[in-house]
């Protein structure tokens, strides 16, 4: 026998669909990075919630690990939206100088994400090749996905988290401490109890609604999904007519985890996933909304658009066994005037947008209308 290895041998067939409604694995390790342990591990146990908690304690099992300047380094692939707002959300509150980036490449196999785009195929801090490899070096028997964003403790070189919902969350509470001068407040108090009763919306209808509309394995679940995903977007488009951000005035915590799938939706979710009644360029104030934050500081110049195609139309051959990927659509809408401003306000409230995005993060040159 020879001792090539099959090109099937690790193919991602059977990994995304698997026959009815799809159902997410929201299982993480609920580890978190905390600026007062021994205050936090002294408060109640917390449920385990998929928006992520505030004001919490640990999880059942999870254990708090310190904040700590330059000791973590976050591993996040610009295909995938939810690390895409682990990224966002970095930069705006400037904790690049505390929590370095790694920014695996955008095709996978079904082990693991890869630091392909690192020179030598890895990661130059790490020093891995494979994602994979981090989470083995803490659990050797890890049974889950190997998921992004991950939060690698540099120095053991072992997963910390990979909790992204209430990583962003900490982001913001718990590293305070190193948030730039001028950082928004992406959490305001007096809207938190509304804001997290929309984020648990965006996120079970639209972030998770894509998905259902995707991976769904038969027609009744797929005819399902996207009624529900088409009826909280009808919500959205009016809810974002009269206001300028989702939560007023300024850029809050929810609409960083709309904008990340919204800003896939033409490129991948119109087709990709079938969630076709009508392109988001069809949708004036969603939009208008969308364009207002791509052209925004910290968001769209975190976007790799050839990177989220990529990644979509090759991994997930369940549902795109040829791996071709399109050559559209027209990205230049994303930088035509919005005019959102008529609707009043300001993206950061009384802070300021974040300075130019680091030497070394940059988005490739042409991935992204700001770039080309």
């Amino acid at each position: 026998m020879s001792g090539k290895q099959s090109p099937t041998e690790h193919s991602t067939r059977g990994a995304y669909v698997t026959g009815g409604e799809f159902t997410r694995d929201t299982n993480y390790i609920e580890d978190r990075i905390v600026a007062d342990v021994e205050a936090v591990s002294a408060l109640p146990t917390a449920e385990p919630s998929t928006i992520g908690q505030l004001g919490a304690g640990l999880t059942e099992g999870a254990r708090a690990w310190p904040v700590e300047a330059g000791r973590y380094r976050l591993v996040a692939a610009r295909a995938c939206p939810w690390a895409n707002r682990a990224i966002i959300v970095r930069r705006l509150l400037g904790l690049e100088d505390v929590i370095s980036l790694g920014t695996p490449g955008p095709t996978h196999d079904v082990r693991s994400w890869t630091f392909d785009l690192d020179e030598g195929g890895r990661d130059p801090v790490l020093g891995t090749e494979r994602l994979q490899e981090n989470y083995f070096e803490r659990f050797p028997d890890y049974p889950r996905g190997i998921t992004v964003p991950a939060i690698v403790d540099v120095s053991s070189g072992g997963v910390v988290t990979n909790d992204y919902p209430q990583m962003t969350l900490d982001f913001s509470t718990q590293w305070r401490q190193f948030h730039r001068e001028g950082a928004p407040d992406l959490l305001p108090a007096d809207k938190a109890e509304e804001m997290f009763g929309v984020i648990k919306r965006v996120f079970t209808e639209v972030n998770n609604g894509v998905y259902r509309c995707g991976f769904a394995g038969d027609q009744t679940a797929y005819d399902e999904a996207y009624d529900r995903l088409w009826v909280a977007m009808d919500w959205l488009e009016e809810r974002l007519s009269t206001r300028r951000y989702l939560m007023g005035e300024s850029i809050t915590e929810a609409d960083v985890r709309l904008f990340t799938t919204l800003v896939r939706f033409d490129p991948v979710y119109h087709g990709h996933f079938k969630c076709n009644r009508n392109k988001l360029d069809q949708m004036p104030a969603l939009w208008g909304y969308a364009r207002d934050l791509f052209q925004t500081p910290g968001f769209g110049d975190t976007v790799d658009f050839d990177q989220i195609k990529r990644h979509y139309y090759v991994v997930h051959e369940d549902i795109n066994p040829t791996g071709i990927v399109p050559a559209g659509p027209d990205l230049s809408g994303w930088l035509t005037e919005h005019g959102r401003e008529a609707l009043g306000g300001t993206p950061f409230g009384t802070g300021t947008a974040p300075g130019s995005v680091r030497p070394g993060e940059q988005v490739a040159p042409g991935a992204n209308p700001l770039t080309a």
